[in-house]
């Protein structure tokens, strides 16, 4: 006997497809790729279920420990395939941090946090994916979005294996959403295509120039262990400000304080030295007082804009260090 229910949704799904189908077309989707897309895919209960599954979130709920997040991301194995990954990468790494200002060490760290070093990118239909996700209604307009950004690709000769990724979407080794392809990625060894997918060399500089347009400042390191003396009076240094955006992530964060102000405050740095007295660093203390706190540059922010995170910052942050050592 036929499922009654998911006849209900794919009838819905047509539907609704109908309708993006005017969206793309206003948009300056050609013809021939929506009528040659949209019609091939259907409703996937799979990445709903998997969407659905994503915590939430909530204000109320308690923030758990950063530590066990660190040892799964930021462990034995990841660190030394990001070694050999930079030393395999290292002259091409060079320029592009010459050209941008992006540490080597942060490419290949967003590299393997993404999709371990290009070895989990994903085998989901973006189009497909995109439009479930879009139809189920929670983030229509974020998913939507996508949806007509990757018809917008394909519209440009993006080929047929370049629109299989993650199931929320993301794309290629750096998991770029389809909007931030289009607006972001890079041709990097000059061939006049930025493949994300399949070149290392446009991946890397398309994740560089990601940085940039976040505001990455060059020379400023993101951030470095510290400890806190038993004395430290926390309140003195909350933050009163309300993030417009990730407002749970910023919650966390101290006031912007210089360095000088810091180590006044008597806070030393795990390493045994202090970068320039006038950078500015907010402190977070994600495993609680008395753990391993962090000092956070501005080029934190930077990090956060590609996953708004702390636990992926940080570990983003902390892999970086540890490639470079």
């Amino acid at each position: 006997m036929p499922d009654q229910r998911a006849i209900a949704m794919e009838s819905g799904f047509r539907v609704y497809l109908s309708q993006v189908r005017q969206r793309a077309l206003n948009e300056g989707v050609s013809v021939k790729t929506v009528d040659t897309v949209l019609p091939s895919i259907s409703y996937n209960e799979r990445v709903v279920r998997l969407d659905r599954s994503q915590p939430e979130g909530a204000t109320d709920a308690p923030v758990p420990n950063f530590a066990p997040y660190k040892a799964r991301h930021v462990d034995s194995a990841r660190i030394n395939r990001g070694r050999s990954k930079y030393a395999e990468l290292r002259p091409m790494l060079g320029r592009i941090e010459t050209e941008t200002g992006v540490p080597e060490e942060m490419m290949i760290a967003i590299y393997g946090h993404e999709t371990n070093y290009g070895t989990v990118t994903g085998n989901y239909n973006a189009p497909e994916a995109l439009a479930s996700l879009a139809y189920e209604g929670r983030r229509r307009s974020l998913f939507e979005a996508e949806l007509i950004a990757v018809l917008k690709m394909i519209d440009r000769g993006v080929p047929q294996y370049a629109i299989t990724g993650s199931w929320a979407g993301a794309l290629g080794k750096p998991q770029f959403l389809p909007s931030v392809y289009l607006r972001l990625a890079r041709d990097g060894d000059g061939d006049g295509y930025a493949d994300i997918w399949k070149s290392e060399v446009d991946a890397m500089t398309s994740i560089a120039n990601y940085f940039v347009k976040s505001g990455w400042r060059r020379d400023e390191e993101w951030g470095f262990a510290v400890t806190i003396p038993a004395s430290f009076e926390r309140t003195a240094v909350k933050s009163l400000m309300t993030a417009p955006r990730c407002p749970r992530v910023f919650a966390r964060h101290s006031k912007w304080l210089t360095i000088s102000e810091w180590r006044q405050l008597g806070v030393t740095p795990e390493r045994g030295f202090w970068p320039k007295d006038t950078m500015l660093a907010t402190l977070i203390e994600p495993d609680g007082p008395g753990k391993t706190a962090y000092l956070l540059g501005g080029n934190y922010r930077v990090i956060l804009d590609y996953n708004c995170s702390n636990f992926y910052a940080l570990s983003v942050g902390l892999l970086a260090d540890e490639v470079r050592k």
